[in-house]
């Protein structure tokens, strides 16, 4: 039985719940063309996060949250393991590759960790906005998001992308970036290629799904399926590519999840046979963004 207030929803009407951008369908878009005529365009976005020790957890407890009553050392130190250890085995596995990663940062991490951002810069990795630090989420009816969001960058350099920490927004957080100058965001899962929204923002198509923490971590997968599923999901997109046009390939890594030394060959591997295709552009979320706009 369906109660009287499923039909007094505000929102309920033909289509979508909301007016963010415009419905529409892939096949039926005109299709992309990558620089020199690349199929895929890989794009590699570790996390570098900061867990506060006394985490309140509100209004939810993101992906990766300290688990045990206070002082949650265990969790907290595994995490820190990632900005300390994990995240130098990755940069090292995209530089056998050539690849440049677009790191979302913790303004927490920038300002606890400066020679952590050095190590970036010098890369010349891109940097995404990735809010305060993981116990600072964006939420309805939540107070100074604007600050927030202004305190998030200004730790920073100069961010075009902004990736919010677990995805999570008010009704307000997009226009309140387009307003920051955030050209692009990575929180909605519901698409394989940029879109744009209506506030000028594009959404780009960050993955929930080809992650590391929700394979490894939340499904309890192991490394060779780790590495599989990062083969199938490229295989897959580089035969859509062929006749579809050019596609993205994102893959989303925690360095205290992916940059354990019994994991880390499940990514050299999967990244392996990834650039051994022709026809693959490694890239920064803001070139794939250029080269979408052009």
């Amino acid at each position: 039985m369906i109660s009287d207030d499923y039909l007094k929803y505000l929102r309920r009407r033909y289509g979508m719940d909301h007016d963010r951008y415009e419905w529409s369908i892939l096949p039926r878009r005109k299709k992309v063309t990558w620089p020199n005529g690349a199929r895929i365009a890989l794009w590699v976005i570790p996390t570098l996060e900061w867990f506060p020790l006394d985490m309140k957890g509100q209004p939810f407890k993101p992906p990766g949250a300290l688990q045990t009553s206070y002082p949650d050392l265990r969790h907290y130190t595994l995490r820190d393991y990632g900005n300390r250890v994990g995240i130098f085995r990755i940069m090292q596995a995209l530089e056998r590759h050539g690849i440049r990663a677009s790191v979302a940062v913790n303004a927490a991490v920038a300002l606890r960790y400066p020679a952590l951002l050095e190590e970036i810069t010098s890369r010349n990795w891109e940097i995404l906005g990735h809010g305060l630090d993981m116990d600072h989420l964006h939420f309805e009816g939540m107070a100074g998001e604007e600050e927030l969001i202004q305190r998030s960058l200004q730790a920073l350099p100069k961010v075009r992308g902004w990736l919010s920490p677990a995805k999570s927004e008010s009704s307000k957080t997009l226009d309140l970036l387009a307003a920051a100058g955030i050209e692009y965001v990575c929180d909605w899962v519901n698409d394989d290629m940029p879109y744009r929204m209506h506030n000028k923002l594009t959404s780009m198509p960050h993955p929930a799904d080809i992650d590391d923490w929700q394979i490894l971590v939340n499904n309890h997968h192991d490394a060779d399926e780790f590495r599989d599923q990062l083969v199938d999901q490229f295989d897959l997109l580089y035969e859509e590519a062929a006749t579809q046009g050019g596609r993205i390939m994102a893959i989303s890594l925690h360095p205290w999840v992916i940059g354990q030394p019994y994991r880390i060959g499940a990514l050299e591997s999967a990244l392996a046979h990834i650039m051994r295709h022709p026809g693959v552009w490694p890239a920064t979320g803001g070139e794939i963004l250029d080269a979408w706009n052009s």
